[in-house]
């Protein structure tokens, strides 16, 4: 293929598809008809030629250069046709310094040579749209730009392999069966097709949904991985809390001092524990207080508390425990999860207890046994192989109506409804089936799923 110029009506589109901060390399990308033609205009290989004549999936060294001629980098090149690229369609993609200036002026002079500045999440919907991959794959791809700890990098990564299509392709295949039979038997009488009975049937809709309920069944645990578990860390004041939560994050998020109450209103941060990941909330210390500011303070410490899926209860491992500790220890058992942290276990201990797991926020002793607690706490009984957990909302709705859908389904075969009501049913969860993959799905659906990525993606 030779350059040529940019097809009437075609629409390119072209992004920088990497963070706009300086790094060693950035990427700047193209999707449509007219790519290989405007890659041509602003790019020559320094061994001469065009690159609408290189072979896909080969980087070339060359030239890139502005609308006046001006080279504005010595960077790397290469094209894939379609229909075998990331979109569907032809696409082209420049690797040049990571200098948000160069990428900026690259991008400027591919819109000067013909292409448009791409949407959010314009490159991935045609991917949706040219059949490249279906809608549970396409919300892969931003759960694994979102991913915050290595697991739920790993399930999207499954996910965007078509690990959710392959676990519900089989229930989608066997709903359509039977209602092909159904309609073979209804529109061609004369022909000899083995008569249509609901009894056939029965074990198929009974497999349907089992395997859909377990599928369900896996989006609390998934909800968990993807949006991490409410914890709350309660302690009377300077027991440590701003300390830990200061340790397991990483950095100083909050201050800490050895003046009481210091922490006046709940702080959250994110932090990945035992592969699960934990949203932390350091709350004011519980403590009785005459000051209205701490007061309130200490009334959404216990707010939080209640929230929680997983209290952590620090308590000063140097003093002796006080009313305050036995009002923590208090609230940390009425949580659904708790964990009891001995803090400051680099000073003398003042007492024992044998549930106390012993730490020391200061110098990071203990951590490993707490991240241990954590890890068992919330480890799933039977595992499920990456990628068949739904981690998404709206996938799981789609789920939970044709599970629906089956089990009405069943009923209505059970209590000798004609096949055509019967029908009505299992036709009912091969929509909602659809909406899962995409196979049938609203244009609004479409639209909130992409505008959740970024521009580039």
């Amino acid at each position: 293929m030779t350059s040529s110029s940019v097809p009437a009506g075609a629409d390119t589109i072209a992004a920088i598809s990497t963070g706009q901060v300086l790094s060693a390399i950035g990427v700047v990308r193209m999707s449509g008809p007219g790519s290989l033609a405007v890659l041509d205009r602003v790019f020559t290989p320094l061994a001469g030629g065009a690159m609408s004549g290189r072979p896909d999936r080969k980087l070339i060294l060359g030239k890139l250069k502005a609308a006046n001629g001006a080279v504005l980098d010595l960077c790397l090149a290469t094209v894939s046709r379609g229909p075998n690229s990331y979109t569907g369609e032809d696409t082209a993609e420049l690797q040049c310094h990571g200098s948000p200036v160069v990428l900026r002026a690259a991008l400027e002079s591919l819109f000067a040579a013909g292409a448009r500045q791409a949407k959010a999440g314009e490159f991935t919907r045609r991917a949706f749209l040219n059949g490249r991959m279906d809608l549970t794959q396409a919300e892969a791809v931003i759960d694994l730009i979102d991913a915050e700890t290595p697991r739920i990098a790993e399930e999207a990564a499954a996910q965007l392999d078509g690990a959710i299509r392959k676990k519900t392709d089989g229930v989608y295949e066997a709903l359509a069966a039977i209602c092909s039979h159904y309609h073979a038997v209804i529109d061609y009488p004369d022909e000899d097709i083995e008569p249509f009975t609901l009894e056939r049937y029965s074990a198929a809709l009974t497999q349907a949904e089992t395997a859909l309920d377990r599928l369900l069944a896996t989006f609390r645990r998934g909800a968990v991985l993807k949006n991490g578990v409410p914890c709350a860390i309660l302690g009377r004041p300077n027991a440590g809390k701003s300390s830990l939560l200061n340790a397991l994050v990483g950095y100083d998020r909050a201050i800490v001092t050895d003046i009481p109450g210091t922490t006046r209103d709940a702080i959250e941060e994110k932090a990945a524990l035992g592969g699960t990941l934990l949203r932390l909330l350091d709350t004011a210390g519980l403590r009785d207080t005459d000051d209205p500011v701490e007061r309130e303070g200490v009334a959404r410490a216990r707010t939080a508390a209640r929230a929680a899926q997983l209290v952590l209860a620090v308590l000063d491992g140097s003093a002796p425990l006080t009313a305050e500790d036995e009002a923590v220890l208090a609230a940390a058992e009425a949580a659904p999860h708790s964990l009891i942290l001995k803090n400051k276990s680099d000073l003398p201990s003042a007492w024992d207890r044998a549930d106390a797991i012993p730490i020391s926020a200061l110098t990071g002793a203990g951590l490993d046994r707490l991240e241990k607690a954590v890890a068992d706490m919330f480890a799933q009984a039977e595992p499920t192989p990456a990628g068949e957990t739904l981690t998404n909302p709206r996938q799981a709705d789609a789920v939970g109506r044709a599970l629906d859908y089956v089990k009405a389904a069943k009923e209505a075969m059970t209590a000798g409804f004609a096949p055509d009501a019967v029908l009505t049913e299992v036709e009912g969860a091969m929509t909602a089936l659809g909406e899962l993959s995409g196979r049938t799905v609203r244009e609004d659906v479409t639209n909130g799923i992409f505008s959740r990525f970024c521009v580039g993606k």
